[in-house]
């Protein structure tokens, strides 16, 4: 069963299909990588290497009663993608899912990011608001943006938006644009 050892011990549990372009998948709470099947064979059906793992407490991974945040599931993500030495990755990710791949993009870069496609998503707060003074004005996110944002290479985290207009954000669920 392929699994990597994450620094804090936890067996993260991963499929890794096919060659090509990586496309890695997060699952939504409290769903595992088995959730994904369908795209999965999709996008390995396109020629795309295709990626998803169990999160910790879930599915095949450890279970464990620790490091249930955001911190550990973006870390776990890094020790997964660093394991399997992805580049120009595409992250999707649905729900929890969505909050692990803008988690890992703030915390641990972009280099080895394509995309990120954002469904459904709990990201960190992104508005302006007195407790989060660098945030997104609201108006930024009353433009009828549909709910999968996807952030083009330079602007995948919250730090690298701030001051964008909304046509400089691109969305939907079609191919990519740039």
């Amino acid at each position: 069963m392929p699994v990597v050892e994450t620094k804090d011990g936890v067996e993260i549990f991963y499929k890794d299909w096919g060659q090509g372009q990586p496309i890695v998948f997060s699952h939504g709470w409290p769903l595992s990588a088995d959730d994904w099947d369908a795209q999965l064979l999709f996008f390995l059906g396109k020629g795309y290497r295709v990626i998803a793992h169990d999160r910790r407490g879930h599915g095949r991974s450890t279970q464990t009663g620790d490091g249930h945040d955001m911190d550990h599931y973006a870390d776990d993500l890094a020790a997964v993608t660093g394991h399997l030495d992805l580049k120009d990755v595409i992250h999707i990710g649905h729900s929890t899912g969505g909050g692990e791949v803008v988690h890992y993009l703030a915390r641990h870069g972009e280099d080895r990011v394509a995309k990120a496609a954002i469904i459904s998503a709990v990201p960190p707060l992104m508005v302006k608001t007195d407790a989060n003074p660098n945030g997104l004005p609201k108006a930024v996110f009353a433009t009828g943006a549909s709910s999968t944002t996807i952030f083009p290479p330079g602007r995948s985290t919250a730090s690298t938006v701030q001051g964008s207009k909304p046509s400089n954000l691109w969305s939907g669920t079609g191919g990519a644009r740039g």
